[in-house]
């Protein structure tokens, strides 16, 4: 079956002929979104792999079966690789929003590695379409569908996990000696790597925390003393160093020092460190952490 086969009105048809029209807008969705010259194309093999999931497997909800195909070389590669710059525009991308660019209307096969023509080649090659043509081959460019969607998010997921597990380790010893400058480096290095398509919430930042300091021997929103604290990471021997983490969502930049401060104080406040002292460990220390988007700022607590 050619590609102009999966055209609106074939796909219309092929989703009648399977008792799936109830699936319509679901198909447009994930796998509609592209136009050749002024005819409105779907991926074919992601809509005929859909068809073939709803009709012979229990599990048939909407996957991105491109992003199992292993030709998502192209965007991992710009992501890896790419500057800041690049990656605050594939998240602008990501959070549903158009970029404004210039496009080469032909590449040839040297000029597809040149960073520059970047968005040509993503727009050439389906990982983007154009939603508003600009004149004078400036266009504004959108995400396709949903299929594509997960590919970006997966890849720069993948490429967050990835650099985190390199660098977490060096923030928990950093925590451990003491070096708050350090630590606010590293943690907003991390940040500034991660993307921002969650809430903006205290409980993210709160889930964030845990899940960087996976594989730790970890107590959450634990009744100490006076109150609760946010988190305790217990080390392997007591007389290694213990940390209270207390964390709090600012509401700009410019909270970001006395909200930390705030955490800081209420570790003192509610004797947490007393809590854990009392436990049998040797060593603790306490820490506020305050977010506001992907800034963060730590202030320990002095003893």
């Amino acid at each position: 079956m050619s590609i102009l086969a999966l055209q609106k009105k074939e796909i219309l048809q092929l989703l009648k002929d399977y008792n799936l029209t109830d699936y319509v807008d679901e198909v447009k969705e994930w796998y509609d979104g592209y136009l050749f010259g002024n005819i409105e194309i779907y991926n074919p093999w992601s809509t005929l792999m859909y068809v073939d999931c709803k009709l012979n497997r229990s599990d048939n909800k909407p996957i991105s079966f491109w992003a199992n195909t292993n030709g998502n070389d192209l965007v991992v590669n710009y992501i890896q690789n790419g500057s800041d710059e690049l990656h605050e525009e594939f998240e602008q991308l990501i959070q549903g929003k158009s970029l404004t660019k210039y496009i080469k209307p032909e590449l040839t096969y040297r000029e597809m590695d040149n960073i520059n023509n970047i968005y040509s080649f993503l727009l050439l090659t389906g990982y983007l379409k154009i939603k508003e043509d600009l004149g004078e081959n400036k266009y504004k460019l959108i995400i396709p569908n949903k299929e594509v969607y997960e590919i970006y998010k997966q890849t720069f997921m993948s490429y967050f996990e990835d650099y985190t597990f390199v660098r977490k380790e060096s923030l928990y010893q950093s925590l451990v000696k003491g070096d708050v400058d350090q630590a606010n480096e590293i943690l907003g290095d991390i940040l500034s790597r991660s993307i921002n398509y969650f809430n903006n919430e205290e409980s993210f930042y709160h889930g964030f925390l845990l899940g960087l300091f996976s594989g730790k021997k970890i107590k959450s929103n634990r009744e100490a003393m006076h109150g609760r604290f946010d988190l305790c990471i217990f080390p392997k021997q007591i007389f290694q160093t213990a940390l209270i983490l207390e964390c709090k969502h600012s509401k700009s930049v410019k909270d970001l020092i006395k909200d930390s401060s705030e955490g800081a104080q209420q570790i003192i406040d509610n004797k947490y460190e007393e809590e854990i002292i009392n436990e049998g460990y040797l060593h603790v220390k306490g820490y506020g952490i305050s977010f506001y988007k992907k800034y963060c700022y730590i202030v320990k607590v002095q003893a």
